[in-house]
């Protein structure tokens, strides 16, 4: 049986300091044997300044030999230098060989790849996302054009349809001002800013002061609430959490049938404290499962009029920020549940 050989892995240090006595017993055996021949050559014995040409011949030899090994020693460097300027240019699609003896360069490689890597998905997200928002806002303001432009009519419009295009001009317009209100949201917590402003407060006292501020949702499909929460105190952004909150009742809400009702529950475990949700909708398709939050993700296209796929998208960012995180799983006997995980 062929085994493969695993490659020489020799420290950066250790092949320098071997580099350097190599380097100094090849000047001293040079210089010596230099020293021999312009003896027999030239009859000319190093006696009292020995030691100045000794030096002298150490000098130009080691000086030579310097300067191979440092040109041979320091290209993989060089060779990473011009790998960041392409960088620099714009070009994400360079890549450095890992393969490399020196383990330091190997894993100075193996992170400067990481690196570009990184840098190609941001810039494809950067560019989805300018082209999404350009999407969502398009959207609000050619309806907003077009009822303005019929209600322009008076004379074919009756008082019925005036009113109708007056509550779509509204309706479009909340919708573009809670997109801009997501979008600097999203920018504020990309940016860590809500690390500040800690305070501490109840966190099932803010979780059931949501619920009181959706009420008019769940009052109309005349929906229930089973609430089960441990009494506990959190530090942390306070406003931040209420967007959590608020944005997973809403879910639950608009996805629960008439008369359906909503499992709350908040305990405090070994490792961290635990809140999920539960609603008795349609559940969650699996394809959906791995894109739900992602950002103008929606995967239900019914509902697609009244969100525009933001609202999870920040909050798994806000508790990616406060190293949080969140799951959604389908309930067996019906029904989508949400588990969120926040640090102790």
């Amino acid at each position: 049986m062929i085994r493969n050989k695993k490659p020489v892995r020799i420290s950066i240090r250790l092949l320098f300091t071997i580099l350097v006595m190599v380097e100094l017993l090849v000047v001293v055996v040079l210089s010596w044997l230099i020293s021999e021949v312009v003896h027999h050559l030239f009859k000319i014995t190093l006696n009292v300044p020995s030691i100045l040409w000794l030096l002298v011949i150490s000098l130009v030899v080691g000086g030579a030999i310097t300067s191979f090994l440092g040109q041979q020693f320091f290209a993989p460097m060089t060779k990473l230098g011009k790998a960041m300027s392409k960088v620099a240019e714009g070009d994400f699609s360079v890549r450095l060989e890992t393969r490399h003896p020196l383990k330091e360069f190997r894993d100075i490689y193996a992170n400067f790849n990481l690196m570009v890597e990184e840098l190609s998905a941001t810039e494809i997200l950067q560019t989805d996302f300018v082209s999404n928002v350009s999407h969502e806002f398009k959207t609000p303001i050619s309806a907003i054009e077009g009822y303005a432009t019929l209600l322009q009519n008076d004379s074919d419009n009756s008082p019925q349809e005036r009113e109708q295009y007056v509550e779509k001009i509204l309706f479009n317009t909340q919708r573009l001002s809670h997109l801009v209100y997501n979008i600097l949201l999203l920018s504020k917590v990309d940016n860590q800013a809500i690390l500040s402003n800690q305070t501490t407060f109840r966190l099932d006292e803010q979780i059931r002061q949501s619920i009181v501020m959706l009420e008019p949702e769940w009052d109309k499909k005349e929906l229930d609430f089973d609430v089960n929460m441990d009494k506990l105190k959190y530090t942390c952004n306070e406003g931040m959490l209420t967007h959590i909150w608020s944005n997973l009742l809403s879910n639950a809400i608009k996805f629960s049938p008439q008369n359906g009702t909503i499992v709350l529950r908040l305990k405090e475990t070994p490792q961290n404290i635990e809140f999920t949700i539960e609603d008795q909708g349609p559940g969650i398709d699996e394809s959906v499962q791995h894109h739900m939050f992602d950002k103008f993700y929606q995967g239900d296209s019914s509902h697609k009029a009244e969100g525009n796929g933001l609202g999870l998208a920040l909050v798994k960012q806000i508790l990616t920020t406060y190293h949080g995180d969140i799951r959604a799983e389908n309930i067996p006997e019906g029904g989508c549940r949400i588990v969120v995980h926040l640090p102790r």
